[in-house]
């Protein structure tokens, strides 16, 4: 299964999903991922914990979060008929509306902090009204089947600016620096865990050295690393390489072998051979089709 998501953002510029619901484990099953574009996650229903950037924070109702491009996370739902996740989904290509907000400059600036700007707290518990942001979603679910393939980017532009302003007045208005420390964050196990591969991921995995510098058993270590986050720690530091190759194989001009190298794999073969069993693709067609505007899709 592959760890990074591709949608093909460059043919539907804009993934919408309305109060999309799972009520059971069969129907919802999910590692540690990452995926082109921004994903904008509003949360209707639900309980259980989301990991980001080495920290956790407790699935809530009206929760907000925002996954930048490439940006693995996870979320662990705690799924029953009683209670459901329900939870709402914007997803978006940046670089194809950037110039578009040309003529705002302050919802301009916001929309770049979200792409590539350090996010203090991507996932926040707004404390204002959200109804407008709700309603908003709520008469674009109704309007989109009928919206012509012909009038897509121009009616998914005039969406996205209305959704971009009444998000930012949501996520500005937790300014206090008691919000932006996330007073409701739940400190999670598996945070040192995940602090520690990402400064080791380009490092050979050895557990019992990990576990000696965490001060855990190697048994102990694996088990609780799996219970808090639903991955094993080996498929957590192929995610990771998986993610820093990508970025390097769209933002340099690195060869397939040392790109490999920068991400801890000496072998080109082995880099290449396990960067296709998660993308479906080696890195050269990656980089490829990178480069003729086409984002491949998931496998």
């Amino acid at each position: 299964m592959s760890h990074i998501l591709n949608i093909n953002l460059q043919e539907v510029p804009l993934y919408f999903a309305y109060r999309r619901a799972n009520d059971g484990p069969e129907h919802y099953t999910r590692t540690f991922h990452a995926h082109q574009g921004i994903e904008v996650l509003i949360v209707h229903e639900g309980k259980g914990t989301l990991i980001i950037e080495q920290k956790s924070y407790e699935l809530a109702p009206g929760m907000l979060c925002i996954f930048q491009p490439y940006q693995l996370h996870h979320v662990q739902v705690e799924l029953s008929p009683n209670t459901p996740f329900i939870r709402s989904i914007v997803h978006f290509e940046p670089t194809l509306y950037e110039s578009y907000l040309d003529k705002w400059p302050a919802l301009q600036a916001f929309f770049k902090h979200i792409h590539t700007g350090s996010l203090l707290e991507p996932c926040i518990y707004p404390s204002g009204d959200a109804e407008p942001l709700h309603s908003l979603l709520r008469s674009f679910e109704q309007r989109l089947p009928n919206i012509a393939k012909s009038e897509y980017f121009e009616e998914f532009s005039l969406f996205l600016v209305a959704f971009l302003r009444a998000f930012k007045q949501l996520w500005e208005m937790q300014s206090s620096s008691a919000s932006k420390q996330g007073l409701l964050r739940r400190p999670h196990q598996a945070e040192r865990i995940l602090e520690w591969l990402d400064e080791h991921y380009k490092e050979p995995l050895r557990l019992e050295q990990m576990a000696s510098e965490l001060h855990l058993s190697p048994y102990h270590l694996s088990h609780l690393f799996k219970a808090c986050t639903g991955s094993s720690i080996s498929d957590y530091v192929a995610a990771k390489k998986v993610q820093q190759a990508i970025l390097l194989l769209t933002a340099s001009e690195l060869s397939i072998a040392r790109i490999g190298e920068e991400v801890g794999i000496t072998n080109s073969s082995y880099f290449c051979k396990m960067f296709k069993t998660q993308m479906g693709i080696t890195p050269h067609q990656y980089r490829k089709q990178f480069q003729s505007g086409f984002y491949p899709a998931p496998r």
